[in-house]
């Protein structure tokens, strides 16, 4: 068979322009969030009110004490595309830095009208929200919450933490991730929100 000088030339632009492609999508690849330890403090019972609202319990009179935030943000591969429908599993401490664990020794007080966890489920387009109280630190911990996300056959457990936060430096587990990782652990504070707003997406290793 023959080929010509324009069929090799062709060929030859194909090859290159996939090459260019793959390079440019390498480049642009998301930095995949880090694993963090599932920590001491997994809930072990759960109240029946398991909404995305962890702000009030419903079997309680009284609202969580505390700041109340909300948290939004996207579970995505690597390639920036949306995980459709992605688990998520979240659970805190509250404003006082107690969890409702009773392996807590914590002295701070456990508050009844803090729902401490709640499992939410993304949109078909990646996107999750919640609303909960921001919540306080303990020794050697700057606040912080925890994520269990299993988007297809992907899980990872992580942490998500507070812009800001004095005690971010020194945590015994985010300092020990390196850079550029240890900066897409801390969310971004939405500017202009009425209620104080934060947004954090997760990379999941989806390949």
């Amino acid at each position: 068979m023959i080929i010509s000088r324009r069929a090799i030339i062709g060929s030859g632009l194909v090859i290159a322009g996939a090459s260019l492609a793959d390079s440019l999508a390498a480049a642009t690849r998301l930095l995949e969030t880090s694993f963090q330890t599932i920590g001491p403090f997994y809930p072990v019972q759960r109240p029946l009110d398991q909404d995305a609202d962890l702000s009030q319990l419903a079997s309680s009179a009284s609202p969580a004490r505390g700041e109340r935030i909300e948290v939004t943000g996207r579970v995505l591969g690597p390639d920036g595309r949306p995980v459709p429908n992605a688990t998520l599993d979240i659970w805190q401490a509250n404003a006082a830095g107690r969890y409702a664990h009773p392996g807590d020794s914590n002295p701070a007080p456990l508050d009844p009208g803090f729902q401490g966890s709640a499992v939410i489920r993304a949109d078909a387009e990646g996107r999750y929200r919640f609303r909960t109280v921001k919540p306080g630190k303990y020794p050697g911990r700057t606040p912080h919450i925890h994520f269990d996300v299993t988007g297809g056959p992907q899980r990872l457990m992580t942490q998500m933490y507070f812009p800001g936060e004095e005690g971010n430096a020194a945590d015994v587990l985010l300092s020990r991730i390196p850079e550029p990782y240890r900066g897409v652990m801390i969310a971004g504070q939405v500017a202009g929100a009425a209620t104080p707003a934060y947004a954090w997406d997760i990379v999941l290793a989806v390949a």
